[in-house]
């Protein structure tokens, strides 16, 4: 059990508000809390060094906000939930501790909840984030959202797609600076490539699904990313900023101390 969700629960057990089977099951589970619908994993942070992240597409609100209430339990300050539609946060809203609510903020273009501040960033530089164009925010910032909560300073490029590459070239300190580069880019996806052949570091690439109708909802861009001839490019899947924020946020944290 992380050493945070043992203090909570001993902690509960002092006041008395869980009791000392209650807290026996807990430990002899491994440190998750079974739900009935969801087992929220505590022991994840020590393990991974980041703590379970709550996937809300196809959750209910009050199972959201269920799985929060457990990981704050378990000693978790810092709560992030990913595809969280206005409408869901709403409600998700009013079924929070009145603590939790306090806590809580919302994100509505990358449709992002989170209860807790992000913390002070910690990692070895910073982590750009470029946009190949506005249509893409939506991606690119839920990249940095993430980034930010796993403890990484994010420097935010965007609207610098190929289209107009001097608008690129203008932040090329900026982009080579960084202990990762996220590259967003939907239609053809070419901002990758560009980027790759341009900075020292590893290159993220997280094709969008925004493009006409030959860009097939994004597997244009996926595949000319995989394709890429810049051999510092990975690439994520359509849409997933979440995954190419937490990826960058484990680069920035390598060697430190």
């Amino acid at each position: 059990m992380e050493d945070r969700a043992l203090r909570a629960l001993l902690e509960q057990v002092a006041q008395g508000t869980v009791s000392t089977e209650e807290a026996r099951a807990q430990i002899a589970h491994g440190s998750f809390e079974d739900l009935g619908y969801a087992k929220p994993d505590l022991d994840r942070g020590r393990r991974q060094g980041v703590s379970e992240v709550i996937y809300g597409a196809g959750k209910t609100a009050e199972q959201i906000a269920g799985i929060v209430a457990s990981l704050r339990r378990g000693g978790e300050d810092h709560v992030m939930i990913t595809r969280l539609d206005a409408q869901k946060e709403a409600e998700v809203r009013v079924l929070l501790s009145p603590e939790d609510a306090k806590a809580f903020a919302y994100h509505e273009l990358p449709r992002v909840g989170t209860v807790g501040d992000a913390p002070a960033p910690d990692g070895v530089g910073y982590i750009a984030v470029a946009a190949a164009g506005t249509s893409d925010l939506y991606c690119a910032e839920e990249a940095a959202i993430t980034a930010e909560m796993l403890g990484s300073r994010v420097v935010r490029l965007y609207d610098v797609g190929v289209a107009g590459i001097h608008r690129l070239l203008a932040h090329v300190d900026e982009i080579r600076g960084a202990s990762a580069v996220v590259a967003v880019a939907g239609m053809e996806g070419a901002l990758a490539s560009v980027v790759g052949g341009l900075v020292p570091c590893p290159v993220i690439a997280c094709p969008t699904s925004v493009g006409y109708g030959a860009s097939f909802g994004g597997i244009s861009a996926l595949l000319a990313m995989l394709n890429s001839c810049a051999s510092g490019v990975s690439v994520v899947n359509i849409d997933n900023g979440f995954g190419a924020g937490y990826q960058a946020a484990l680069i920035d944290h390598v060697g430190r101390a």
